[in-house]
């Protein structure tokens, strides 16, 4: 087990060593002058030359890129060209909605999904069966983006259950601003929970099938009991790998949905930061989010080898 976590270790830094060059190529490549921008078309040569070597970028692009990666190891994010203020302020008080929204919707995802693909797997080509793999089938097919809009206009302007959009605050209180996240949560997770929820039956159907499930049934166990007791820890080995995966997706997802909803996330501060050319904002937002991902990732993998026996006391 410690060289499997050394090896899955070194993995993440590596990750996100390649995952800093590439956003901070990519940001260099992108057509404009953010001097020019940032400053307007009215502005002159010497007050764009102060402003290109205020922020370095008068400097070649690897001392650039070494001073950038030396000040995020000494959690230092630059400072912001449009807001004129240090980066990692402002992303810590968008975080603070987009992971609990991230997390709300992955909640969902996973209960929903692991309920219905058990129930589908143990009512195998029966109805509830078809019924339930229609459902996900159209889930999946839903954009998060088209059935928020729909969930707005179903619970917020028909029914009046909900606000349509806005985010008062964790000050407000813990009710009021989950109250306000449950619709966007839903509308991020109902594409995820569809592809979950068929994973899940798939995983569980192959598990019945396994020659030590028979023996569990022979020794007297119910269906019920063997699906329970022996069937769906094994099938959450694959199952808990997806669930990584889809946290990135959600994470991601919320750029749009908050556009949606009004929320002051992250997504939003990302969209604004993209049309101002805020390029500091966007590196430091995208490597957190870069970072989240390969972290929680990395978690998977500790989690899949606690789980599944077969990778118990050794080095893989």
């Amino acid at each position: 087990m410690p060289v499997f976590l050394l090896k899955r270790f070194a993995t993440l830094i590596a990750t996100l060593l390649a995952t800093s060059v590439v956003v901070f190529l990519v940001l260099e490549i992108l057509p404009g002058d953010p001097a020019l921008l940032v400053l307007g078309i009215d502005a002159t040569d010497d007050q764009l030359a102060v402003f290109r070597h205020e922020y370095g970028l008068d400097q070649p692009v690897l001392d650039r890129y070494l001073g950038w990666l030396g000040a995020l190891l000494q959690g230092d994010f630059g400072i912001s060209y449009a807001y004129k203020t240090p980066v990692w302020p402002l992303i810590a008080e968008r975080l603070a909605l987009t992971y609990p929204l991230a997390l709300f919707a992955m909640l969902i995802t996973v209960v929903l999904a692991l309920g219905l693909g058990v129930f589908a797997a143990a009512q195998h080509n029966r109805a509830g069966d078809v019924v339930i793999m229609g459902i996900s089938q159209l889930g999946i097919s839903i954009p998060n983006f088209w059935f928020g809009l729909l969930l707005i206009l179903l619970f917020a302007v028909n029914l009046g259950w909900l606000a349509a959009g806005g985010f008062p605050g964790w000050r407000a209180g813990f009710g009021p601003a989950m109250l306000s996240l449950i619709l966007p949560g839903i509308s991020l997770a109902v594409v995820q929970a569809a592809i979950l929820a068929r994973i899940t039956r798939s995983a569980v159907l192959e598990v019945l099938r396994e020659d030590f499930v028979r023996t569990a049934r022979a020794k007297g166990l119910s269906r019920s009991q063997a699906l329970w007791r022996h069937v769906l820890r094994n099938a959450l080995i694959p199952v808990i790998t997806v669930i990584g995966l889809q946290f990135g997706n959600l994470l991601t997802g919320t750029i749009v949905v908050e556009q949606v909803f009004s929320l002051p996330g992250l997504g939003r501060l990302v969209f604004q930061a993209i049309s101002n050319r805020d390029i500091e904002v966007v590196k430091a937002a995208v490597i957190l989010l870069a970072f989240t991902v390969v972290a929680v990732n990395f978690v998977v993998d500790v989690l899949y080898a606690v789980i599944d026996p077969r990778l118990k006391g050794r080095d893989v």
